[in-house]
């Protein structure tokens, strides 16, 4: 399934080459809501909260009546959790905060499982050069993200994994990365990072892996098609 990504910094949508270098900025926000408004999920991802650098919340809450949203970016607490969930937010996704002192933080994961519910959390596990990068991908752990998603695959539903060395370079994605996390665990798992074209969208859908497509999309290198109706 190809989940569309609306990334959000300064209300306005953005995409950015290797989380650093913007490539696309467009104001009108609600042009894409509408063009995704058919698809069965959509991740928004708040930049801005994610960097510490502000605040998109307003405008999430004016995306989510539209959109079955998937949100994240600057997930730190339960407190903000919860209020993402009221914004309207299917799931959250967090990242930075599932990891402390150079390891998984179970301690944060597991009460943020119990404070709102394991269907609902994603786990986000960012990999650069083979290692778990936080903090906007500037921050190099020294665990892998397959040691990450078996320690945190109690806490999660769901895992977000992106190949941050291709993301934004429209070269396509690796598949043997991304395998390698499918098999080490149970839990739905969605891809992320220079998937450009639809034969690595169908190669992943066919191993049961989600695609999350944002630059290929929005510099129209990807035909949007129909949206597969599985959830």
């Amino acid at each position: 399934m190809l989940i569309p990504s609306i990334d959000l910094q300064g209300g306005a949508v953005v995409q950015l080459i290797q989380g650093e270098h913007l490539a696309i900025r467009d104001e009108d926000v609600f042009a894409w809501v509408h063009r995704f408004e058919a698809f069965p999920a959509v991740q928004v991802i708040d930049l801005d909260a994610a960097t510490g650098m502000g605040d998109n919340l307003p405008l999430i809450r004016r995306i989510t009546p539209a959109l079955r949203c998937r949100v994240g970016g600057g997930i730190r607490t339960i407190d903000r959790a919860h209020e993402m969930l009221s914004a309207g937010a299917q799931r959250i996704i967090v990242g930075s905060a599932l990891f402390k002192d150079g390891r998984c933080d179970l301690e944060f994961a597991a009460a943020l499982c119990d404070a709102i519910g394991r269907e609902r959390v994603i786990g986000a596990v960012d990999g650069r050069e083979g290692r778990v990068v936080i903090h906007g991908w500037k921050t190099k752990l020294p665990i892998t993200p397959v040691e990450a998603v078996r320690a945190l695959e109690p806490y999660c539903a769901e895992f977000l994994y992106t190949h941050v060395d291709a993301e934004g370079l429209m070269r396509g994605t690796n598949l043997d990365a991304i395998r390698a996390i499918a098999a080490a665990t149970s839990c739905r798992l969605t891809a992320a990072g220079g998937i450009t074209t639809q034969a690595e969208i169908d190669d992943l859908d066919a191993l049961g892996i989600d695609a999350v497509v944002g630059m290929a999309i929005y510099t129209r290198t990807l035909p949007l098609s129909a949206p597969s109706k599985r959830a």
